[in-house]
């Protein structure tokens, strides 16, 4: 025997009990999916976040870099010092000539001095050909010399030989010649002058012009330089 059909109450009945389990899904799947859409959110924020951490760490960290270089630069390669002369040694050659008084034009007295130019930079110091070395008595110019143009190279120390030939007719000149003869002295002066400048990578430029003046004495009897004083100046 067929069972009978359902009756329409039954019916009804069943669909009431189906309805809410399919709800109860939907709003199970929607609750889950809300969740996992707020987590991917999140889980992006912090993505960004720590990109943007890391590359600003980076930034920092190369400008500090950049900045300590310049500092040291600045305080080293970049620092550019002053150049300093000395004299070494220095002599006369024709002083017989003034023990026995016999002077006249026609005379050879030559002074002749070794020089130094130390250049402390890490750049080459180089100097044009106006350098000079003067030789003064009685506050008149009595002999000069031309010192040909150089390179005194980084951290080095430059070694410079200069003759100055004596103008005998100027020395003659000078009215306090004959008193100094007598006392055996002659009290003399040496200046010496040299422009240049110091590039850094064609960067940093600096020109300096060294100056040194120095005072000694031809001891005419012990014919031999006495008293020699140098004084350097910038």
């Amino acid at each position: 025997m067929s069972s009978p059909p359902p009756s329409p109450g039954s019916a009804m009945a069943a669909k009431e009990q189906v309805r809410p389990l399919a709800s109860h899904r939907y709003l199970h799947v929607d609750v889950e999916n809300d969740g996992f859409s707020v987590e991917v959110k999140k889980t992006r924020h912090r993505h960004y976040h720590g990109k943007c951490i890391k590359f600003c760490g980076c930034c920092t960290a190369v400008l500090l870099v950049v900045a300590v270089a310049i500092i040291v630069l600045a305080s080293t390669v970049f620092h550019v010092k002053d150049p300093t002369i000395k004299m070494n040694t220095i002599r006369i050659e024709g002083l017989s000539f003034l023990s026995t008084g016999n002077l006249n034009p026609g005379v050879n007295l030559t002074l002749v001095s070794d020089l130094s130019v130390k250049n402390p930079n890490a750049a080459s110091f180089k100097f044009n050909d106006a350098a000079e070395t003067s030789l003064l008595y009685g506050g008149k110019v009595v002999g000069e010399a031309k010192i040909p143009a150089g390179n005194a190279r980084a951290r080095r120390t430059l070694q410079l030989n200069v003759t100055v030939d004596v103008m005998v007719e100027k020395l003659l000149e000078v009215p306090r010649l004959k008193s100094d003869l007598v006392t055996g002295e002659l009290p003399v002066a040496i200046y010496t002058t040299i422009h240049g400048k110091v590039k850094v990578l064609r960067i940093v430029k600096k020109s300096a012009t060294l100056k040194m003046n120095c005072s000694m004495s031809f001891n005419i009897l012990r014919q031999d330089i006495e008293n020699l004083d140098c004084l350097n100046s910038l």
